[in-house]
């Protein structure tokens, strides 16, 4: 019975990460490195998994340590935790994958100061078990890679005319190059949150007469769930 109620805890997160509370579309969190790496899927990518990476391990670690750091000083404890993860990261993707480290420049140092992270330290991973942490910052990694992957897609494709490197437009047809400029991220995040606030509002409606919801029930054909609900 624990075992089941914990895996639905983790279900519970990572669903929240991913869909309900996606940090790209819905919280609009980490704009910064959202609008200026996403110029290709690859960058995407790579972004979303680092940040990821130091998610995870920042989550795991002040989850570990919730009960020893004191109150007055969480804040600048959590950045120490963070800002350790993320010089490892960087120095092993300058070591191990350098075409990515140079893609990413100063956008990967930038993830110590990223919302996202001292966020989930501060609203969940100091406040809640390790496993839990754990599964909340695999979430909300996923979901601000989902978010990233996207945007780049979607800007490669218009832009420059391939995905993930491979060129799938001749030379000699134009391609749209504002899409790979920094207007472009704006319009293809615009879009992109506005179709996630389409799905989450279906999935509302959906769900919804289960709960307290005379906002949607007003507008429902089937008054008989009304009826039995005032009786």
């Amino acid at each position: 019975m624990l075992v089941e109620v914990a895996m639905n805890k983790a279900g519970e997160r990572l669903y929240n990460g991913i869909i309900k509370e996606n940090p790209t579309l819905v919280l609009m969190l980490g704009m910064c490195p959202t609008l200026a790496v996403t110029t290709s899927a690859i960058n995407g990518v790579g972004m979303g998994l680092t940040t990821t990476v130091v998610l995870v391990m920042s989550n795991l670690l002040i989850s570990m340590l919730r009960k020893v750091i004191p109150d007055s000083v969480r804040i600048p404890a959590f950045i120490v935790i963070i800002a350790s993860f993320v010089t490892i990261v960087q120095l092993l993707l300058e070591a191990y994958i350098p075409s990515l480290y140079s893609a990413l420049g100063i956008y990967i140092p930038l993830i110590v100061v990223n919302c996202i992270i001292l966020g989930r330290a501060e609203a969940y991973a100091s406040k809640n078990s390790v496993i839990l942490s754990i599964f909340d910052g695999i979430g909300m990694g996923l979901g601000f890679t989902l978010g990233l992957t996207l945007i780049g897609m979607v800007r490669e494709i218009l832009g420059a005319g391939q995905i993930f490197g491979f060129k799938f437009i001749p030379e000699s047809v134009d391609t749209l190059t504002i899409f790979i400029l920094a207007p472009g991220a704006f319009f293809v995040l615009a879009v992109l949150t506005a179709i996630m606030n389409k799905i989450k509002s279906r999935a509302g409606k959906v769900t919804g007469p289960t709960a307290d919801c005379s906002e949607l029930c007003a507008g429902c054909p089937n008054k008989d769930c009304m009826g039995r609900s005032e009786r």
